[in-house]
């Protein structure tokens, strides 16, 4: 599944502190780290002055992504590294594609200045142009465990949480986790008392949950399910994380519209932005 894993790093804390778990899960699969440094030309500090400043940031790009893979040799894990120009997030996804990479992996975090930056909102933007999943990564808080032993898939019933349900079975499957099957019936401003639509949407969830877990449970993965009423989706799957044991998060970054439930890109990115634990993105294969 994943086999050519791109890291984008800055050398900060962030980074240093999320590598780890990359090269457990690179280790696992025997999959070859892309170490990538982006020298961020967008800002005016930077273009203003020249060369000068790019070949200096380009120089400690070299330093980083060479510490990087001095970590990864000592796991016994292949790394190929690059140092580019460019705006961060369009570096990162344009590499992913031109390398044909299978996964993004980088924190939710990173270095801050104005030199260059790989900050949350850079995570974010990645989640939203990546073609490839992306792995977001909290740097704060409890190592990441790996392996997975629970793994939550919020799911709508639609195309792209089909494709996250089909991921999450295949890393269940690997490391023998269970496979956590959640669907929110997300009643917005409305109120439960208020939207009289309420049952219907709940017994529609309870059979996508049902759906969901008879296709993990036909390969072998222990699963649950769950439903849960709330005023978002993004609310609910925080919620859910809260009261459960969940290593990784996976999820479609597109889903179904409408008052009744839904898993869009927003949600997906309020999940990277505030999940205690890793989050897998499942991206539209028709974004370009």
């Amino acid at each position: 599944m994943f086999d050519r894993i791109l890291f984008p790093t800055d050398g900060g804390d962030g980074a240093n502190a999320t590598f780890d778990h990359v090269l457990d899960l690179a280790a696992d699969r025997d999959a070859t780290v892309h170490v990538l440094n982006v020298a961020d030309t967008t800002h005016d500090s930077v273009t203003r002055v020249g060369r000068t400043v790019i070949d200096v940031l380009e120089r400690e790009g070299e330093e980083v992504v060479e510490a990087a893979a001095e970590r990864a040799a000592d796991r016994g894990v292949e790394t190929v590294t690059a140092v580019l120009q460019g705006g961060v997030a369009e570096t990162i996804t344009a590499y992913a594609v031109d390398h044909e990479t299978d996964l993004i992996a980088m924190p939710t975090r990173g270095r801050t200045g104005l030199d260059r930056l790989l900050l949350g909102s850079t995570t974010e933007r990645v989640v939203r142009q990546s073609t490839v999943p992306v792995l977001s990564l909290r740097p704060d808080g409890e190592p990441a465990r790996y392996p997975y032993r629970n793994v939550l898939v919020p799911t709508d019933g639609s195309e792209r949480a089909d494709e996250a349900l089909d991921r999450a079975v295949a890393l269940a499957t690997r490391s023998g986790a269970t496979l956590h099957v959640l669907s929110v019936v997300d009643i917005g401003s409305v109120g439960v008392e208020a939207y009289s639509g309420t049952d219907a949407l709940v017994s529609a969830a309870e059979e996508t949950v049902a759906e969901a877990a008879a296709v993990a449970e036909a390969a072998g993965v222990e699963a649950v399910g769950h439903v849960e009423v709330g005023s978002s989706a993004a609310r609910g799957i925080r919620s859910y994380l809260a009261d459960n044991d969940v290593d990784l998060v996976t999820m479609g970054t597109r889903g179904r519209t409408g008052v009744g439930r839904y898993l869009l890109g927003s949600v997906a990115e309020r999940t990277v932005r505030t999940s205690p634990v890793p989050v897998l993105t499942v991206p539209d294969a028709g974004v370009e």
